[in-house]
């Protein structure tokens, strides 16, 4: 094979691995459609550590929120999104309650105008729940991550910067529980977050994306209006999907173009 045929296929399986990476080539979701973030952990990556797709850059999210403000998208509460909503509505999520949210995230969304939904997990302190659904998963990188204490959750939510979702008591599996502790980890922390912070709580994530039938049964028995899993996307119909809503993912090893995308599709690449 020639010189010029081996820089032609190089160039081929370039191309290739950037267009699996990136699926540039997809249709973009229609913008009337809105799109929900999901973020966690508003830190620096740390060197070796498992959880970095989780942690996005302080400076990874300012310019995130600046491209987002310059290209006319509207900031919304998931609260805000059942009834028409202008195109290019987007709902900021930020799951768990770890206190970067308040000390690197809050900040910014000030800055920016921003608004954001808190999915607060009640007993979050020392809780290692990364080894329910991995037992590998046992370093307690998660359990060391400071958490969001209440006087913290009480200044954001005077702040009218956020609003409370359910992210259930412990993080559990859910198809696991029995119906017992089914209601009490979906029903029960919406109780116990709604008598702390005398705030609605309308809205529950699943932990892990992990849910069932019954599952979806007892959110909506408790009287949440929306719940969202960690499926990859756009919803179309935010109502169909009221207890099933997709979000787009937002990692800590993406880069500004791989944000853009997310939010043109809903999703990065071909798989995620």
């Amino acid at each position: 094979m020639t010189a010029v045929a081996l820089s032609v296929v190089a160039g081929l399986a370039v191309a290739g691995a950037l267009s699996h990476r990136y699926a540039w080539w997809r249709r973009p979701a229609d913008y009337r459609h809105p799109r929900i973030l999901m973020y966690h952990m508003i830190s620096q990556p740390r060197p070796k550590c498992r959880f970095n797709k989780l942690r996005v850059a302080p400076a990874a999210l300012e310019r995130q929120l600046g491209w987002l403000t310059d290209n006319g998208w509207r900031f919304a509460f998931l609260s805000e999104i059942g009834g028409p909503v202008p195109p290019k509505t987007v709902v900021l999520t930020f799951d768990d309650g770890y206190r970067d949210n308040y000390l690197a995230a809050h900040p910014l969304l000030e800055r920016y105008g921003a608004k954001a939904t808190l999915f607060l997990v009640v007993d979050r302190f020392n809780r290692d729940w990364s080894r329910l659904k991995k037992a590998r998963h046992d370093s307690g990188e998660l359990a060391a991550e400071p958490k969001l204490r209440a006087d913290d959750l009480r200044a954001m939510l005077a702040s009218g910067v956020w609003e409370l979702g359910a992210h259930t008591h412990t993080h559990p599996v859910l198809p696991n529980l029995t119906a017992a502790d089914r209601r009490r980890e979906i029903a029960g922390s919406k109780t116990a977050l709604e008598q702390e912070f005398g705030v609605p709580v309308l809205s529950f994530a699943y932990p892990f994306g992990i849910y069932g039938e019954a599952d979806v049964a007892a959110v909506r028995d408790a009287g949440y209006r929306y719940a969202v899993t960690t499926n990859a996307g756009v919803s179309r119909d935010v109502n169909d999907d009221a207890f099933a809503l997709r979000r787009v993912k937002v990692s800590g090893k993406d880069g500004l173009l791989a944000f853009r995308l997310r939010l043109r599709a809903g999703k990065r690449g071909v798989k995620s």
